[in-house]
């Protein structure tokens, strides 16, 4: 799955945002997959740099706008609850002072989480060099009024034709831009008519835009809430479609430091060991047979009763060797 951001999402982590930084981890788990290809043009990557400190700068103000003095009129102290209020908004004074003074310093030591995990991001990505034949072909589009792009300026314009440039022939692209220059004036989530229809013609694909990452999460992975979620959603389908004992054995590790699976995940499991030859082959060696025997033993009572009689019978007909 090849995926595109737009520096205005990457630089929302750092300021007020429907979204939040496990949306970023989740990302990073498919990267290390290698279920979705992140395409980085260099000028996203220098857009973000530049604009960087002005939205944090933007977002240590909105913190510090909170210390404001609050004051009370004069009837009020003679009321109980003024000193129980009074001592609540020293404490609380207190504890902005303390956490604007440590987000100020992984500000300027470049420790914030944001640039963390976008960092690590940036370097998983494929990345889309600005040679002086894109920025040409990106000045002829904006010449002759072809989006996207505002402002003279070429940006969009530089991202957009190396997308058309780099992104394999004939494989989608999802699109995540919070920019009205991609977007409908007839409606705001969808992408332009112009767009859409330039894609198709050129890379014989379709292409699908998103406002915010997490609505690309919703769309494509619905159930999953958190990065670890969907670190177990992809070592199950790895597992399920495991051709060698070695790669069984390779997912049977990793899959072994989760304890908790869902009914759908359990079933997932199960099918697998009574269908996949390369499963049910080694499943009396010891690390496959101790996994399932304690799958079964922790989710027996959601598993389907014919695959759990079954599986039983596996792993007892299986049972490995003491030595």
């Amino acid at each position: 799955m090849n995926l595109f951001i737009d520096t205005n999402v990457f630089l929302s982590f750092y300021h007020l945002s429907n979204d939040d930084l496990e949306e970023l981890h989740k990302l990073t788990v498919l990267l290390e997959k290698g279920d979705v290809n992140l395409w980085l043009p260099q000028q996203i990557k220098d857009e973000f740099y530049r604009n960087r400190e002005n939205k944090i700068s933007e977002a240590v103000k909105k913190l510090k706008e909170q210390q404001q003095k609050r004051q009370f009129p004069q009837i009020c102290k003679d009321y109980p609850e003024y000193p129980e209020i009074s001592e609540l908004l020293k404490s609380y004074d207190k504890s902005l002072s303390q956490l604007i003074k440590k987000v100020t310093d992984d500000v300027n030591s470049r420790q914030l989480k944001a640039d963390q995990k976008i960092s690590e991001l940036f370097g998983k990505a494929k990345l889309v060099i600005t040679t002086p034949v894109l920025v040409e072909k990106a000045r002829l589009r904006m010449s002759i009024g072809n989006p996207p792009g505002k402002d003279n300026s070429l940006g969009d314009a530089i991202n957009w034709e190396g997308l058309l440039s780099e992104v394999p022939f004939g494989e989608e692209l999802h699109l995540v831009a919070d920019d009205k220059d991609y977007y409908s004036a007839l409606d705001e989530n969808k992408l332009k008519d112009f767009l859409s229809d330039e894609w198709v013609s050129k890379k014989k694909s379709n292409i699908f835009a998103y406002r915010r990452l997490s609505l690309f999460f919703k769309c494509h992975y619905p159930d999953i809430k958190l990065a670890s979620d969907l670190e177990k959603e992809l070592a199950i389908r790895d597992l399920v479609a495991s051709g060698s004992f070695s790669s069984t054995h390779a997912r049977i590790e990793h899959l072994s430091k989760f304890e908790e699976f869902n009914k759908t995940q359990v079933d997932d499991l199960c099918e697998a060991a009574l269908s996949n030859r390369q499963i049910g082959m080694i499943i009396g060696d010891k690390d496959v047979h101790t996994f399932f025997s304690a799958l079964v033993q922790s989710h027996k009572e959601i598993i389907d009763k014919d695959k759990l009689v079954r599986l039983e019978l596996e792993l007892r007909e299986n049972t490995p060797d003491d030595d």
